[in-house]
């Protein structure tokens, strides 16, 4: 091989002065790592970057409202008022039976105290257009319908669920409310206690007892009222009249009416028990009924932080909880994310190992190994810097940055270590070496620093909630590379010329392995040459290969995120329209016994089975909806994945008959886990239109696509509904309230909080209600009476007429117009790609063109990061092209360089293809920062080229004696990259899924792309240099002119 003369060098002050004054560059790192330690300890440590939207949301309470008042008279008139504030994105809305939800979408840039704050003023500026029954609104920092992200669960085998409740109440609930970041804590399962008063509608007949005598009597009975104050000289008494009742008794003895002398008492018409105020909600941990105290956080709160406060709080509540209650993490989202960041945190160890193991075998010396060792952490460390400049975090992202960095920023340490390592092999003097080789191929680190920064710059400005989730991966990257090049032209050259010696002679490593590069190397020389005899069949291949990437794209599964095995899976029972509690816990009751059936006999890989029934933020909420947190054990301690368990689990569950259960992967990045990953819009002008699109989509898909499991629609007119119509002229003449009735129907039919009992300090209510028997059929409404305004007695049946209908549970509307969601599961292999491109197609030739298609939760992210993905490919494309022009002085020499990149995206695409993987988020990030780790090698070849060009080789001697003298840094940093992926690639534990997504892209087109551009790149480089020209022949020629013009002007001197 021949030795490349340094006939012009390029000064570079950086390593120059780092050789001539080794102190000042060892100062200059250790200050960086001192300045980086610092930095990385005030970095947050939170599962991902601060992705999640500014979310507000207004709750309004209309009790007695059917869902088309709630949407008519609530819903529309608060969306109308937050319509028009700064930076809403998206607004959606839930309208049910006596609850409004509202929930306001920001951009992300969006303060979200700020922006509640906005919301609050334009709510409380709309309440004058509510009806006058409706309860105030309530503006919430989080999402209308979020759940809990850990549920601690209660129990006791002593006390009963209203002292479960109420010790919760008294004492839990505001100890883990004042955790930072916390929005609320619900109580699941609660059973608060209330004076129960059950009313029987034939004693009240034969008495003639209105519903709203009884009221009134508990109004005017159950006081408690200042009564001024009883002085003397020297004394002082406050008096007080405590009518106030608080027992059974106390309530039986009210005196409702007296008729002839004979008193009328509570206990005649009705029958008082402490009980509960509902029993619509409950809660199941492990099988056996429990309590669940469920923590919602805000919109923008860190889960890693809360979780830690949380547990803080539930250690100091242990030492004073009474020995009866037993207090229990049931499920806890964020376990998963300490487990995760600890597996990055063990890749990173790994990749750092593998890589100075691979710098080792290739330059067999320990001390030559050691500069780059010490490069590695020097280079990442400084990088925290930055993430402290910009505000980031400690994430999975950012440590899955580093974990890539680490092949990344031993790269340009190698490529300098190397050519001063083969210039030592060559007998010059250590010192000379040093400053001659950093100089030789400082233009280079330069090059692939500012290329491999020109391709994560954009990645970091990418927009949406994409954007900002990969800005911090692309910068984290951007800064350990440009730190790395800051090394490699500091510490070290100057560590070269400090630890690299002569050798005398080599050891017997050194001997055997050197034999070994050198038939490498001569092996590479001599089919280089052939391919160099047909460069246009080089080059032909190597667009076919490119071309393929078409072909591969088109196969590949795509989705949003990858299915992550999380350590828990939900399932989600679903019973028909109008069933009760009863029939939904027997359901429940059987999922709990099909899953303590599953996995291997013996085996045990349930730890936690926490179910809920009836969830929701707050009260009402449906009895025919359940859901249960299957929380697995540790990942080190069962055999399966989490996938591979609920594809076990999930045919028992559709066979499950009278009800429809299934269970689902919880989403990545932070999607909401509740619900399906397909989530298709329709937008339309009535629920009526919209109801009959929807039933083409889902009759057509459930016809021709099997892989769509579960597909429904939110709008359903399935709730039995019993109609009550006033016969508003009979009332009339019969002198009636319509206000009265509605009461009468309100209080016997439904519940109503007509005062409240003191029990040691906290208030609880007293609901007045009909006996359950006494509200089972239409016909109950008989023997109910109404007094009118002449105090005489009318049977309400007189005045009503009934008839059962059924009408929507909800309805939805999506940026101020109604709409229909359609929702479905994926069969396992089956990605929400390919099923949104299916209802795409179906929608466009089954519908008219006046229906709006738009897209919520997983199926909205997928769409919105497809699209800011593929600008961001290309326009990283450009300003790499761009880059790389200015800095060659050609637009030739970057098409060489770049047609490494078609090759390195079909190698990554025929990776994920053989490996089953999906093209998701993590990897089209992956597809992305290909473009610049490939065009590295491709940068060494052709700026050595250009070099031995300027010393008078021809194009083709140059590049053959380049590309063979930069073959072993090439394979070194090759090697090193894809060693550095590996841990990713072969990712287990916690969240391995996403790791390896990114990790086989690297190692698949990182492979396949220098393989081939060894070849590729020469012959292209042969064909194409002809047509540019030294990048210095313009300063050569102005530098001919002033000396011909200098000669000239001496000559007329003379």
């Amino acid at each position: 091989m021949t030795k490349i003369q340094d006939t012009k060098e390029r000064s570079l002050l950086l390593s120059d002065i780092s050789i001539k004054r080794p102190v000042f560059a060892a100062v200059v790192s250790l200050i960086l790592v001192i300045f980086g330690l610092s930095s990385m300890k005030d970095l947050a440590i939170r599962e991902y970057p601060d992705i999640d939207a500014p979310i507000v949301s207004v709750i309004t309470l209309y009790k007695g409202a059917p869902a088309t008042i709630i949407e008519s008279q609530v819903t529309q008139i608060i969306e109308e008022s937050v319509s028009g504030i700064e930076g809403v994105k998206q607004i959606t809305s839930k309208s049910r039976e006596e609850r409004s939800e509202v929930t306001i979408e920001f951009v992300v840039t969006r303060d979200v105290d700020a922006a509640a704050s906005d919301v609050r003023d334009k709510v409380s500026g709309s309440v004058g257009n509510l009806p006058l029954d409706a309860e105030s609104p309530v503006v919430l920092k989080t999402e209308a319908d979020a759940s809990p992200f850990i549920w601690i669960g209660m129990r006791s085998k002593e006390w009963n669920a209203i002292q479960l409740s109420d010790y919760a109440d008294r004492y839990l609930v505001d100890t883990f409310s004042v955790v930072p970041g916390v929005a609320k804590v619900m109580i699941g399962g609660e059973r608060k206690p209330a004076m129960r008063i059950w009313l029987n509608r034939r004693s009240m007949a034969a008495y003639g007892i209105t519903v709203n005598d009884i009221e009134n009597a508990l109004l005017k009975q159950n006081l408690e009222l200042p009564s001024g104050r009883v002085e003397s000289n020297r004394r002082e008494f406050a008096v007080r009249t405590d009518s106030g009742l608080v027992t059974e008794e106390q309530f039986k003895n009210i005196v409702v009416m007296q008729k002839s002398d004979y008193l009328i008492r509570l206990s005649d018409v009705a029958e008082i028990n402490l009980g509960t105020e509902e029993e619509r909600y409950e809660v199941r941990a492990n099988g056996e009924p429990a309590i669940g105290l469920g923590v919602i956080k805000q919109s923008k709160a860190n889960e890693l932080e809360i979780a830690n406060g949380i547990r803080a709080k539930l250690d100091e509540v242990q030492n004073s909880l009474p020995q009866q209650v037993e207090l229990f993490v049931a499920y806890d989202r964020s376990r998963f994310v300490d487990a995760s960041i600890k597996e990055v945190f063990k890749a990173l160890a790994i990749a750092m190992a593998l890589v100075i193991a691979v710098i080792f075998i290739f330059l067999r010396s320990f001390w030559a190994t050691l500069i780059p060792a010490i490069a590695i952490p020097v280079s990442l460390i400084s990088s925290f810097i930055i993430l402290n400049i910009f505000g980031f975090s400690i994430n999975v992202l950012t440590l899955l940055a580093y974990v890539l960095a680490v092949g990344l920023v031993v790269d340009d340490a190698i490529v300098v270590l190397e050519n001063i390592h083969r210039r030592i092999e060559n007998k010059e003097p250590v010192l000379l070496a040093s400053l001659r080789g950093s100089r030789q191929i400082g233009f280079a680190v330069i090059a692939t620093t500012l290329s491999l920064i020109a391709v994560f710059v954009p990645i970091s400005m990418m927009g949406g909630n994409t954007g900002r989730l990969f800005s911090e991966f692309g910068i984290s990257i951007a800064g350990a590379v440009l730190f790395s090049s800051l090394v490699a032209l500091t510490l070290t050259p100057m560590m070269c010329s400090k630890i690299l010696k002569q050798k005398q002679s080599n050891n017997l490593l050194y001997r055997g392995s050197e034999k070994i590069f050198l038939s490498l190397n001569k092996g590479y020389e001599w089919a280089l040459n052939k391919t160099l005899s047909f460069p246009i069949i080089i080059l032909a291949i190597g667009i076919a290969f490119s071309a393929t990437a078409y072909s591969l794209y088109k196969e590949v599964p795509k989705e949003f995120a990858p299915t992550e095995d999380r350590g828990v899976f939900l399932v989600v029972l679903m019973a028909p329209e109008g069933a009760t509690l009863n029939y939904t816990r027997d359901y429940l009751l059987e999922v709990e016994d099909k899953l303590a059936a599953i996995g291997p006999k013996g085996s045990k890989e349930i730890d936690t089975l926490f179910g809920v029934l009836a969830p929701g933020l707050s009260r009402p909420s449906p009895v025919n909806f359940a859901i249960a947190f299957v929380v697995l054990k540790p990942w080190q301690d069962r055999i399966r994945s989490q996938q591979e368990i609920v594809r076990e689990f999930f045919p028992k569950l559709l066979g499950v008959p009278g009800a429809n259960v299934f269970a689902i992967n919880p989403p990545s990045l932070n999607q909401p886990g509740r619900k399906s990953p397909v989530q298709f819009v329709l937008g339309g002008p009535s629920y009526d239109t919209l109801k009959d699109w929807s039933r083409i989509i889902i009759n057509k898909a459930k016809e021709e696509n099997p892989k769509l499991l579960s597909i429904d629609a939110d709008y359903k007119e399935t709730k039995p509904e019993l109609k009550v119509d006033i016969n508003r002229d009979r009332a009339a003449t019969m002198e009636v309230s319509i206000a009265d009735i509605g009461r009468t129907l309100e209080t016997m039919l439904g519940s109503r909080f007509v005062t409240t009992l003191n029990d040691r300090g906290v208030q609880y209510n007293v609901v007045i209600q009909a006996r359950n028997k006494d509200r089972e059929t239409p016909n109950d409404l008989e023997n109910i009476y109404i007094r009118n305004s002449k105090n005489n007695l009318i049977p309400l049946n007189n005045l009503i007429t009934t008839n059962e209908t059924a009408a929507p549970k909800e309805l939805n509307r999506f940026d101020r117009m109604r709409s229909v969601t359609i929702s479905a599961s994926l069969a396992p292999g089956y990605s929400l790609g390919e099923a949104l491109d299916y209802l795409d197609n179906l929608a466009v030739t089954s519908l008219p063109p006046e229906a709006r298609i738009s897209y919520a939760g997983q199926s909205r992210e997928f769409r919105d990061s497809s699209s800011s993905l593929m600008i961001t490919f290309g326009l990283a494309l450009l300003v790499v092209f761009l880059v790389l022009a200015a800095q060659f002085e050609s637009f030739v020499h970057p098409i060489i360089i770049m047609l490494s990149v078609p090759l390195a995206i079909t190698g990554a695409l025929a990776t994920l293809y053989i490996t089953g993987i999906t093209l998701n988020v993590y990897s089209q990030i992956g597809l992305v920062m290909l473009i610049g780790l490939v065009a590295k090698n491709a940068i060494l070849i052709v700026e050595f080229a250009n070099q031995l060009r300027e010393q008078g080789r021809s194009i083709r001697d140059a590049v053959k004696e380049s590309a063979a003298a930069r073959l072993r840094p090439i394979l070194m940093t090759t090697i090193a990259t894809v060693f550095g992926a590996m841990p990713l690639a072969l990712a287990t534990g916690a969240g391995a899924e996403s790791r390896a997504s990114i990790g086989w892209v690297i190692v698949g087109g990182v492979t396949f792309s220098t393989i081939l551009s060894l070849f590729i790149v020469p012959a292209l480089y042969d064909l194409l240099a002809r047509f540019t020209k030294p990048s210095s022949h313009i300063a050569d020629k102005l530098r001919s002119l002033e000396d011909e013009y200098s000669k000239n002007e001496l000559q007329i001197a003379e």
